[in-house]
């Protein structure tokens, strides 16, 4: 698997995933009718922030990441990133390979430390991931999510120091 710089032309293969999964609202906290122009321009985040794209030896896109400050002025030191695997490839190490790559992008960026805001409490599969690589819960927002099947679940805040 490579992780490489995402491309304007990439996204053509990364917009039907990423619809299946925000539609699904189960896991992100966008709006489940976010339209493919408008999704574009959230994902692909202006430098120095950073999008990237997971393949395989045959160019197929596995799946993405954007990285990119957490906050702005005195809080600027943390950053933060959203992964989206295709489904097709879940379980094969996709999320992982992403998950530390935004570390070491974090970290050789000069950032102190690495925040997620929202982890939906359902998302086992994703909580798992991300305090093997070293994320901790530092707190958890009451129903702070209305998730489809599950009612209203909490939101995570996950912390790592880099």
């Amino acid at each position: 698997m490579l992780i490489r710089e995402a491309t304007t032309e990439d996204w053509p293969a990364i917009w039907p995933f990423f619809h299946a999964i925000v539609a699904a609202g189960e896991t992100l906290t966008y709006p489940t009718d976010l339209g493919e122009e408008e999704a574009q321009g959230w994902w692909y985040v202006p430098a120095p922030n950073r999008v990237v794209v997971a393949v395989d030896e045959a160019g197929e896109i596995l799946g993405t990441a954007k990285m990119n400050r957490n906050h702005m002025g005195n809080s600027s030191h943390v950053a933060s990133a959203t992964y989206l695997v295709d489904p097709a490839y879940s379980g094969k190490g996709v999320g992982r390979a992403l998950c530390e790559h935004s570390v070491d992008w974090a970290r050789t960026s000069g950032f102190r430390a690495m925040q997620f805001n929202a982890v939906v409490e359902t998302n086992t599969h994703a909580i798992k991931l991300y305090e093997s690589v070293g994320f901790e819960v530092i707190g958890t927002l009451p129903e702070g999510f209305n998730h489809p099947t599950e009612g209203y679940v909490g939101l995570h805040i996950m912390h790592k120091a880099l």
